[in-house]
């Protein structure tokens, strides 16, 4: 619910704060004095696009400051609000309420913030867009929108309507997903194929040569080992021969082995304790020199006596080499894009089988949605002769007794190639995302006229007294929603200005009402009546502000619109007895 709002510089309102509460409240004043500013004001908390010309002439910027709160609304509303104050990392003030604040700058720029922080001015709409509805001059054309028609039907039946609608949406998209996988694999059969072959030739090739991980580097370490065979062998023998001796005379060309012996027993012989200590290093040496001596016989043993295996090291390395051009730097890469070849392959499964399995998968999807098609259609049908009903009955109470509103229900033919075509009951439709269905709104302006399209039967009145209309029998259960009508009653005089004012107290029963009226008859409805007031200061500058009115002042200002006659006792008495009419009718309506 909306409590307060804050204007600065825009239009001619200079500076102006009003206070908000529960019921009807109506805002009146003098033709120009600023009225629509207001709901420009509005219109900028919720959104809506930013106007340089808006800004007051001679200020750098235009601010609208809006607080909401949230312990009025119903819990639906409040927990959109929510969500997005959370997303946005913003927060409600101790009380409960929200500020919300949008700034237009005299070169054009925007800014928002909600709850402290800075945000787009879309994330202020989608804050706004459940605790708020607008409903300008020009919001009445969105009566005659297609969609909006649609949403306002699905609106007076969510109960029924509502989980059908979500049911349909979820499988909708299961079914187009499958159409979609469907076409593309048809689509691209032949290209598939190819891949398909591309991909099993390729796994055949590496399988063949069959690589194992790191082979690549391990080869190239053998092949540049046996490339210095020769050298390697002679390093290996010498040492091994300076350490055991010449295995083919051991006589006075003994190895350092030999020579360690001879010292160890010399040193261990001495009765000198000095000479005899140095044995047990000795020993140590020769253990060294016998581990050093059995490895390097074991070197010589593993060189490759083979003169072919350097030739056969060198024809691996081609192969895999053959196998690094194709498809990896590396064999560990060639291996890891065997892996992901394989999988890929797996989900290419090209046989008949899958393609049978794709068609029936998109078959069972179509099914399932046609099912839930058509029971949503049956639902919005009966609720349509029902809304019609309701509207028009409302209709008759707003001086329009002889109108009837019909509400018509109607498949959407598929287009030449439409991207969710669903056959039902022979015809195929197009499956939107709210259905196959279309909802037209016809007025029939009085008895015996052909009903037709809105937007070629109403007049600007009669639209204004219709959204009026489905405004209250929409209102359902949306506690504590704040509803703003400017000018509703435009076009609108007489008894049918009294009926747009009892309607209006009606839904403030269960909403927040605010309205821009020219009319005595629906101002009088009011719990709460602000005015817009204009001063001039004589040098062409012009200011308006805004007020509440007192019991006295309202007198005042109600005869002032029953034309003009706020001056005399008699147009002071008939704005009293407008008011208390007004005021029993909605103490007995309580």
């Amino acid at each position: 619910m909306l409590t307060e709002i804050r204007i600065d510089g825009l239009g001619v309102i200079s500076t102006a704060t009003a206070q908000f509460h529960e019921g009807l409240t109506v805002l009146t004043g003098e033709t120009g004095a600023g009225k629509t500013m207001v709901v420009t004001s509005l219109h900028l908390l919720s959104g809506a696009r930013a106007d340089a010309g808006r800004v007051r002439l001679g200020a750098n910027r235009a601010v609208v400051e809006g607080r909401f709160t949230l312990n009025e609304v119903n819990a639906t509303a409040r927990g959109e609000a929510e969500r997005v104050l959370e997303a946005a990392a913003a927060v409600a003030d101790d009380d409960d309420t929200v500020i919300a604040i949008r700034t237009v700058g005299s070169d054009g720029r925007s800014r928002a913030h909600l709850g402290g922080r800075g945000v787009p001015a879309s994330v202020l709409a989608d804050f706004t867009a459940p605790l708020l509805t607008v409903h300008g001059q020009n919001d009445q054309l969105r009566l005659q929108r297609p969609e909006q028609q649609l949403r306002a039907l699905d609106q007076f039946t969510d109960a029924a309507v509502g989980p059908l609608l979500r049911e349909y949406t979820e499988q909708r998209r299961a079914w187009l997903d499958a159409r979609n996988a469907l076409l593309e694999r048809t689509a691209r059969s032949r290209e598939l194929a190819a891949e398909a072959e591309r991909l099993t030739h390729a796994l055949a090739e590496i399988d063949a040569i069959a690589p194992e991980p790191g082979e690549d580097e391990r080869l190239v370490a053998e092949i540049r080992r046996l490339s210095d065979l020769d050298s390697l062998r002679e390093a290996a023998a010498t040492a091994h021969e300076a350490l055991a001796g010449p295995e083919d005379d051991p006589g006075e060309n003994a190895g350092a082995l030999d020579a360690l012996g001879v010292a160890r027993s010399r040193v261990e012989g001495s009765e000198d304790p000095a000479l005899a200590a140095l044995g047990p290093r000795l020993a140590d040496a020769i253990a060294v020199v016998v581990d050093l001596t059995t490895e390097l016989s074991g070197y010589l043993s593993d060189l490759p006596s083979d003169p072919g295996a350097l030739d056969s090291m060198l024809t691996r390395q081609a192969e895999l080499k053959s196998l690094t051009r194709k498809y990896a730097p590396d064999i560990d890469g060639v291996l890891a894009w065997a892996d992901d070849a394989r999988k890929k392959l797996e989900s290419l499964d090209v046989s008949e089988e899958a393609l049978a399995a794709l068609v029936a998968e998109a078959e069972a999807g179509a099914d399932r949605v046609r099912a839930v098609a058509v029971k949503l259609s049956q639902a919005r049908t009966t609720a349509a002769g029902e809304l019609a009903a309701a509207v028009s009955e409302e209709l008759g109470g707003l001086a329009m007794g002889k109108a009837r509103l019909d509400v018509e229900v109607r498949p959407v033919p598929a287009g030449p190639q439409d991207s969710a075509p669903l056959l039902i009951d022979g015809t195929e439709l197009h499956a939107g995302p709210a259905g196959v269905d279309e909802v037209e709104l016809r007025l029939a302006a009085h008895s015996g006229a052909q009903s037709l399209p809105l937007n070629k039967s109403a007049s600007g009145g009669e639209l204004s007294r219709v959204m009026l209309a489905l405004e209250v029998v929409l209102a359902g259960n949306e506690h504590g929603v704040t509803m703003v009508f400017d000018e509703v009653d435009a076009g609108v005089g007489g008894r049918a200005a009294v009926e747009i004012g009892r309607r209006l107290a009606r839904l403030a029963r269960t909403h927040q009402v605010i309205v821009v009226t020219h009319l005595a008859q629906v101002a009088a409805f009011a719990d709460t009546h602000l005015v817009v007031n204009k001063s001039d200061d004589g040098a062409g500058a012009v200011d308006s502000g805004v007020r509440a009115l007192t019991q006295d002042e309202r007198i005042v200002e109600l005869a002032r619109m029953l034309a003009g006659l706020d001056d005399t006792e008699t147009g002071r008495a008939h704005a009293w007895e407008l008011l208390n009419i007004a005021r029993a009718e909605r103490m007995a309506a309580r």
